[in-house]
């Protein structure tokens, strides 16, 4: 048995948990597509999960509370800043970093569709820095192109699109396959913003592994509950292993609370802290 933490949390009548046992289980499809079924659509009415237009619009707040310290997630794409972290600039509206090879992708998808672009000009400095906190061959102009191209409307999109590609597309469809409903989509896209779609110790799917390693999916037939609070103890250690992200406040004080209250639909009004500012959402 893999372990599940005891959370404080009210007890469902035993009325409820007689209709879950004599309910009828998933059908053969569900089944196939790793879904959890009947038991999963009747706990989350909201099929459309962190997709639907209103809950991702409140999933870029709720991280741009995290990342930028504001709900206005969109004053975001003109960010650059070398924030000291290993991983050289880190910019725009999800973070993208020099260092770690999504900002060098950003910048060839979009000089592909838009060549002499001010940005196209250091791509091969990009390259040569790529995996490094290296600037060499970025300074000084590098960041000033990037805030110049930030106000162009295509440069924007392009944001957005390899956002959803790298980070919030790929979140979404590995959390259904889990059986996650909204929130445990966002927890999801959360620790893949901040820590990567890599199978390391620190990479998304290395703390995924961990967490499934101690406590079953509802895919699986566990606890949605306790395998989300099992997913963040994995993901607040990490977080405390890198000298960049000992804050864990995204968590403490925000997801973990959330998972608490038992708003696993992620439903609005919703109020939560962040390195100790309070943000609300009506």
């Amino acid at each position: 048995m893999k372990r599940g933490r005891l959370l404080l949390l009210a007890v469902l009548p035993l009325v409820a948990a007689a209709v879950y046992f004599f309910a009828p289980g998933p059908s053969g499809a569900d089944k196939a597509a790793g879904h959890p079924g009947a038991r999963q659509d009747a706990e989350h009415p909201d099929a459309e999960g962190l997709a639907a237009p209103g809950k991702k619009e409140l999933a870029q707040q709720i991280v741009a509370s995290a990342e930028n310290s504001t709900l206005d997630w969109r004053g975001a794409y003109s960010y650059i800043e070398d924030i000291g972290d290993g991983q050289g600039y880190t910019a725009g509206l999800i973070g993208f970093c020099t260092g770690t090879h999504d900002l060098l992708v950003l910048v060839e998808h979009y000089t592909k569709d838009h060549p002499g672009n001010p940005l196209a000009r250091y791509l091969p400095a990009l390259r040569e820095v790529d995996g490094t906190d290296s600037h060499e061959g970025l300074d000084p102009g590098f960041p000033a192109a990037w805030r110049e191209e930030a106000s162009v409307p295509a440069f924007r999109a392009a944001q957005d699109a390899e956002r959803d590609r790298v980070y919030f597309d790929p979140a979404i469809r590995r959390a259904k396959i889990d059986g996650l409903g909204t929130l445990g989509q966002f927890i999801y896209y959360d620790a893949m913003v901040m820590h990567g779609p890599g199978t390391s110790a620190t990479g998304f799917y290395g703390l995924r592994t961990r967490a499934m390693a101690q406590a079953d999916t509802p895919a699986e037939g566990g606890s949605e509950k306790a395998y989300l609070d099992i997913f963040l103890d994995v993901r607040r250690a990490a977080m405390k292993s890198e000298n960049a992200h000992r804050d864990t406040t995204r968590i403490d004080t925000a997801q973990r609370e959330f998972l608490y209250d038992g708003n696993l639909d992620l439903r609005t009004p919703l109020e939560w802290k962040v390195y100790g500012e309070t943000y609300k959402v009506p």
